[in-house]
């Protein structure tokens, strides 16, 4: 992959020349912890001479058998070399983490040294060993000397984690909370890091797969922990904003962003074809629209015109009755983008949140979500992401019967999905899909700019239609008099299903739109769709501004109600394969103007769910307390029996 014009190459030249520096940091550093304390007993001091590195380890049983820390300081070669007992020669896996570790060092020391030229720093510094830096420069130094401190250590713990992601297997370890996060210079914040480490290593570096699990959990959190220092650090602008390039490693650094690898994932799901799926006729329209929407993405732009022109449908839910579909249309849409991106060379990543992701361990539902997201988010992929069953897995603010996890969990999804740092590129969609939508938080479930209602087969012919295709071919019973698949044609079905909510079906709303069309006449006006939703937002508090930021997105969703031509998606050349601008320029030439149709429609669908979605909640709030109520007579019975 080319640089591209966002991006400034670190040099190789550049990285390659703080290769002793690396390696002397692994070799052997003095440090005394200033925040964490140390876990690891001092031993006497290496004979002089001896080139091993390795050292008696006990055999007895039950004895701790992984090496301690020596009285004159950290050294991490001989630490990763003594993490397999006393094999005499270095495994692989221990090879990879010495290299990954030293390049690592390497990339951070030469951005370290960028930054510093960028910002001033080295003059300062200069100035400094000179003993000419004025009193008025002191505060300066002092906060660029922290800035640089933080963008070197995380770019050094990305870097780590980077390079060693293909050697992560599945074993996983609890390294407990990073601490020694030391930001008053770049060496001593890389002495805390490599100390933090090689305690890290002593604790839980039994073997291969442990070594590299360990080094790569430190490496994340370590990476969190800086990044909650620079938030309320200065002078980081000129890291935070900038954007990297390793051409050697395959590695882009965007500031405090995790950099992660262009991967797929290998899907094993059973893919379902679009007339596989019966009924739900708006909800596959829109997922079908959506999978090829994704492949507008512009990886050299790292943006999608859609995203850009309004159309571009970032959060979904997909709700209804067990049984009515949702599991078939995941793996339809799912299958439709894996095999675009196939088409096309594109690396595809698709990801599930389930109910095993939540952890009874404090903070590791929240971590799991992040990573989640990240997977995701990553810019260099087209993503998709689920989160079925999603009113067990994020609990409501305020329930005191959701676990911590649980809230953990919402309130990152709620960052993601709208938060202030939310940014949508168009290379990712998520689907939050539930039977149970009403149990949903609020202002999570808001979240949520598109609504596929998945209510599955409704008419005489779906029922035909999926009894037809379950059945299978091997029988002989015939049809009968009926068209096959007929009534799954989509754009007449789809047409259909817009013209339904020219009124609205839930009774509530319908009572506040015949009220309304009563006293101000036809709705064709935006002063007398204002009026609507006013009086709709009266009926139902819930109903805020971010409803009508999600009518007005679906709605420039329909402006885009066109399907990109079968032909853009297997010949890439056509579509895919062409310039942003141009991309842009096709996607606008297929727009469709605005009607008040449209307006009145996504108004009335969306109302519709928010009010289907209370009456649920209320019923099922209700039904609790009459509950309660019951058990509270029943018990003041007993007791008045007992008593008597």
């Amino acid at each position: 992959m080319s640089v591209t014009s966002d991006l400034m190459e670190l040099r190789e030249s550049e990285i390659v020349k703080h290769y002793p520096a690396a390696n002397a940091l692994l070799d052997g550093f003095d440090h005394t912890p200033r925040i964490a304390a140390g876990t690891q007993p001092a031993v006497a001091e290496r004979s002089a001479g001896l080139g091993t590195r390795r050292r008696f380890r006990t055999t007895t049983p039950g004895l701790v058998t992984r090496s301690t820390a020596r009285a004159e300081g950290v050294h991490l070669l001989d630490r990763i070399a003594a993490s397999d007992d006393d094999d005499p020669l270095v495994s692989p896996a221990q090879a990879s983490v010495m290299h990954g570790l030293r390049r690592g060092l390497a990339i951070a020391l030469a951005m370290g040294e960028a930054f510093s030229e960028a910002t001033g720093l080295a003059d300062l510094k200069r100035a400094n060993l000179q003993g000419s830096l004025g009193a008025d420069r002191k505060a300066e130094f002092t906060a660029l000397l922290e800035a640089e401190a933080l963008a070197l250590g995380h770019v050094f713990a990305n870097a780590c984690a980077y390079l060693l992601a293909s050697q992560a297997s599945e074993v996983s370890v609890e390294i407990g909370e990073v601490q020694e996060v030391l930001t008053d210079n770049a060496q001593l914040a890389l002495h805390g890091a490599l100390w933090e480490l090689d305690q890290k290593l002593t604790l839980h570096a039994s073997d291969d797969a442990r070594l590299i699990a360990t080094v790569l959990a430190f490496a994340e959190q370590f990476m969190e922990r800086v990044s909650l220092r620079a938030q309320n650090a200065g002078r980081l602008g000129a890291f935070a904003s900038a954007n990297w390039r390793v051409e050697a490693d395959d590695l882009t650094i965007r500031g405090f962003t995790p950099a992660s690898k262009a991967k797929g994932t290998t899907l094993t799901m059973q893919f379902k074809k679009p007339n596989e799926v019966v009924g739900n006729h708006i909800a596959k329209y829109q997922a079908m629209r959506l999978a090829k929407m994704l492949m507008a993405y512009d990886f050299e732009r790292r943006l999608n015109p859609f995203a850009e022109l309004g159309g571009f449908i970032f959060t979904f839910m997909g709700d209804g009755a067990p049984g009515t579909g949702k599991t078939t249309l995941i793996q339809m849409m799912a299958g439709m983008v894996n095999e675009y991106c196939q088409v096309a060379g594109y690396p595809f990543r698709y990801q599930n949140f389930g109910i095993d992701n939540i952890d009874s361990y404090q903070g590791k539902s929240g971590q799991n979500a992040k990573a989640f997201i990240n997977n995701v988010l990553d810019p260099s992929v087209i993503g998709f992401g689920t989160i079925d069953d999603i009113d067990q897995i994020a609990g409501k603010r305020g329930d005191r019967q959701s676990s911590a996890g649980q809230q953990e969990v919402t309130a990152v999804f709620m960052e993601a999905f709208a938060g202030a740092n939310t940014v949508v590129r168009g290379n990712c969609t998520f689907g939050m899909f539930s039977n149970y939508p009403e149990n949903v938080d609020d202002a999570l479930r808001q979240r949520a700019g598109a609504r596929f209602l998945v209510d599955g087969p409704q008419t005489r012919e779906d029922y035909i239609d999926i009894l037809a295709l379950l059945m299978g071919k091997k029988h002989d019973i015939p049809l009968g008099d009926h068209e096959l698949y007929a009534a799954q044609q989509i754009k007449k079905a789809v047409a259909a299903s817009f013209e339904s909510h020219n009124r609205p079906k839930e009774i509530g709303l319908l009572e506040v739109y015949d009220r309304v069309s009563s006293d101000i006449g036809a709705l064709d006006t935006i002063a007398k769709m204002g009026t609507y939703l006013k009086a709709i937002q009266e009926a139902d508090p819930r109903f805020t501004g971010r409803a009508i930021k999600n009518i007005t997105d679906a709605v420039k969703v329909r402006a885009m109600d066109f399907e990109l031509p079968d032909e853009w998606m297997e010949q890439p050349e056509l579509f895919l394969f062409k310039p942003y601008d141009e991309k842009a320029a096709m996607i606008e030439e297929l727009r469709r103007p605005i009607t008040v149709e449209m307006v009145i429609q996504e108004i009335n669908r969306y109302a519709d769910s928010e009010f289907r979605y209370a009456d649920k909640s209320d019923e099922v709030a209700i039904d609790a307390m009459v509950r309660d109520f019951g058990r509270q007579e029943e018990a003041k019975r007993r007791y008045l029996e007992g008593k008597g």
